[in-house]
């Protein structure tokens, strides 16, 4: 396995970063060149982990220094994720602070959707919400200040990000491996308008990396949830995993 320990199925990226703890921005700042973006690795057939959990399908897939990922965390004021996504972590505690030097690799704010309540990270900036994604999402602007939102997983969630017309780009990974099923992607069915490719990269041989531009005004989106994935993807309010 390469290191720094490359994670990022379920949205979960963990390298060494700098420190992204984002200045005070004045009220009267112009926040509209931040985005919300969903950053994650998927497996060809469109899953970003086994219907356990696991990552281990990609862990010797490459090397996330190739990737977008440093550049991108460094832009980042503040995360989303679901109860899924940060008990994986948790689990994993004792990997991630061999690889990391820390069981918590961010240090920006992060909002946990989740019905139930979870441990918290001594030291970390962890935020307990649930609900519509709108009221966390407002929270999540002004506390990164100018800076990006990652979504960082499951899959519903940053479907429900996108139904509220909060997601502006998705950065996909595609790996070069087939899981047969598992947790999706993004659990939603978007045919009209189709996001706007902006670029395609190739990571060494085991990933295409994929930007897109999503429609969005900030309003109401007409994605249709799929109903054979009415469930959890990484703790979303309606049902954290």
């Amino acid at each position: 396995m390469q290191t720094p320990l490359l994670v990022r199925a379920r949205g979960v990226v963990l390298s060494v970063t700098e420190d992204n703890m984002a200045p005070h921005v004045p009220a009267t700042h112009s926040l509209c060149a931040m985005k919300t973006q969903y950053f994650t690795a998927t497996s060809l057939d469109g899953f970003i982990a086994t219907e356990d959990d696991s990552l281990e399908w990609l862990f010797p897939l490459g090397d996330v220094n190739d990737t977008s990922y440093p550049k991108f965390i460094a832009r980042v004021g503040a995360l989303a994720m679901g109860a899924t996504t940060y008990e994986w972590l948790l689990r994993h505690a004792e990997r991630v602070k061999h690889d990391m030097g820390s069981s918590w690799p961010y240090t920006q704010p992060a909002w946990v959707f989740s019905h139930r309540a979870l441990p918290p990270v001594p030291g970390a900036d962890i935020r307990l919400v649930q609900g519509d994604v709108r009221a966390a999402h407002a929270e999540m602007v002004r506390a990164a200040a100018g800076k990006n939102i990652w979504v960082v997983g499951g899959g519903d969630l940053a479907g429900q990000f996108h139904d509220a017309g909060l997601l502006d780009e998705a950065i996909i990974q595609v790996a070069s491996v087939t899981l047969g099923k598992g947790k999706p992607l993004f659990p939603r069915r978007i045919t009209s308008p189709p996001w706007t490719l902006l670029s395609v990269r190739q990571v060494g041989s085991g990933f295409a990396e994929l930007h897109y531009q999503l429609p969005t005004s900030r309003a109401a989106s007409a994605a249709e949830p799929l109903a054979q994935h009415p469930t959890r993807q990484g703790g979303t309010p309606r049902r954290a995993g």
